[in-house]
């Protein structure tokens, strides 16, 4: 009998918590100017994630801005067998320029309410020079910067929002840049 006592109350304390973390807001940057935003960036790490499983490094991001008001998104790393390459499309999310969802499904297809993920912009330097950007569950993380490393100053304050924030930093895995 304790041990099922035991038992309900390890499954409801992580119910609990699971819920007390989704209820957790995330703070987004407020704004992104997205022509500053537009442009090249290198991948410095990421939570490790089903579709970049096939990159060995040398991930990229290319935004440029579109006639419609969304973004044009060029993913590319290397794999074991070459590069690979992937486009889509970011929108904003109720007019806000922090909080974006990205497509990378078939443009005819993108009209469908499934295929969209979110893009939140949680961290910006003000000279652009990194971001960081996750989603509300806190599943997906990646760290951008215009160079292919970044500033040890630069991570210590990444870093500390990371934590601020209630990501884990320690669960983020480095993404090797060079050696094309």
């Amino acid at each position: 009998m304790r041990l099922q006592h035991a038992f309900l109350a390890l499954a409801f304390g992580a119910v609990a918590a699971s819920f007390a973390r989704e209820a957790t807001s995330l703070t987004t940057v407020g704004s992104v100017d997205t022509a500053r935003y537009a442009g090249h960036w290198y991948e410095i790490a990421n939570y490790p994630n089903r579709f970049q499983r096939m990159c060995t490094g040398n991930t990229t991001a290319e935004y440029a801005p579109r006639d419609d008001g969304t973004l044009k998104v060029i993913n590319r790393c290397s794999t074991a067998s070459g590069v690979s390459e992937v486009e889509g499309v970011a929108r904003r999310v109720d007019g806000a320029t922090d909080k974006l969802q990205v497509s990378f499904l078939p443009a005819f297809l993108r009209w469908l309410p499934i295929g969209w993920g979110n893009y939140w912009v949680i961290g910006l330097a003000p000279d652009y020079r990194y971001a960081v950007v996750g989603e509300p569950s806190r599943e997906y993380l990646w760290i951008l910067s215009r160079t292919p490393a970044l500033a040890e100053q630069d991570r210590k304050a990444i870093d500390e929002l990371l934590r601020a924030q209630g990501y884990d930093p320690a669960k983020l895995v480095a993404t090797p840049q060079g050696g094309r």
